[in-house]
């Protein structure tokens, strides 16, 4: 079953380059077993990596045995909606991409929120 983003729509790519989701599908598509909750696609900034970092979550040093490449400024990922929510409070918060964002992430974080950090919204 397809799952749907934010606005109620068939959910879109969040990236492949680096592949990204809790499936490793390029989308971030959930399930119950995601305790992280891996929905919110957000674009890589220096801030929130640092931040995350610091949280005890290093999202830019590779684990090759993993096929994790590692993160650079400017990639899209998957990243869990309580951290994106935590960046937000400390002001650290990367942009959203909306169609890529799982609907579930509203269990969290409010649409009127999310709108305010959109990267695709005009």
């Amino acid at each position: 079953m397809q799952q749907l983003n934010v606005f109620g729509e068939p959910i879109k790519q969040c990236s492949c380059d680096p592949m990204t989701g809790y499936f490793r599908d390029g989308s971030c598509n959930t399930e119950q077993d995601d305790v992280g909750s891996h929905t919110l696609c957000a674009q890589m900034t220096q801030q929130f990596l640092d931040f995350s970092v610091a949280q005890g979550n290093d999202l830019v040093t590779p684990q090759p045995e993993y096929g994790f490449p590692g993160l650079q400024v400017g990639d899209r990922w998957c990243v869990c909606a309580s951290r994106w929510k935590q960046a937000q409070q400390a002001n650290a918060a990367p942009k959203v991409i909306m169609e890529a964002t799982n609907q579930a992430v509203l269990d969290i974080v409010s649409l009127d929120v999310l709108k305010q950090y959109a990267l695709d919204l005009t």
